[in-house]
């Protein structure tokens, strides 16, 4: 198992060059990333996975690290429910999801404050339309349907995956860091 660590500001305007590092374990376990990131403080983009748990956790030595989650794999849940259902509902996710990335796109680059103010004037809004029909839509699916589950997940996940939009700096995704892991995959790939 590769896991992949990311600092790059670079989105918000800053000339910092940005770092990756890359960290092997034998496996998958939380136990990892709570040994790499002992030292650090901060905010940590990631997937939902239940490993990051106790990063994430006030007993955590040094306090907790903030969680903030990702956009990419909460569309991609809802992307594949689309791609194999045709479903109008999924399609009206990915819809309105892909709003707040046409936010993010016209604000990359900017200095850190202008995106804040921007995602505090434009996103907020979309966000709180978004949670509003997503928990009414959730309402009437079937928790067991993979429509369901993707809802659940993003519901879930909410704050998580809100925080970008009072941060300037933060990221609503953390493709960056998946950029980066496709670089060794391939690698991996090629060379065995």
């Amino acid at each position: 198992r590769i896991w992949t660590y990311v600092r790059d500001d670079r989105n918000a305007g800053s000339s910092e060059p940005p770092a990756v590092w890359f960290a092997y374990s034998p496996d998958r376990q939380g136990k990892h990333p709570v040994q790499h990131l002992r030292p650090f403080r901060g905010i940590l983009q990631a997937d939902a996975f239940s490993g990051y748990d106790r990063l994430f956790s006030a007993e955590r030595e040094g306090g907790a690290l903030t969680e903030v989650a990702c956009w990419a794999h909460a569309r991609r849940k809802i992307h594949d429910v689309y791609i194999s259902s045709k479903s109008t509902t999924a399609e009206e996710a990915l819809k309105r999801i892909s709003e707040l990335y046409a936010i993010e796109d016209e604000i990359r680059g900017l200095p850190e404050s202008e995106r804040l103010a921007a995602r505090q004037q434009r996103s907020k809004a979309l966000l709180t339309s978004l949670h509003e029909w997503m928990v009414e839509k959730n309402g009437t699916l079937s928790k067991k349907s993979r429509l369901g589950e993707a809802f659940s997940y993003v519901l879930n996940q909410w704050d998580a995956l809100c925080y970008y939009s009072d941060d300037g700096l933060a990221e609503a995704d953390n493709n960056t860091a998946e950029r980066a892991l496709r670089a060794v995959c391939l690698g991996k790939k090629n060379y065995m």
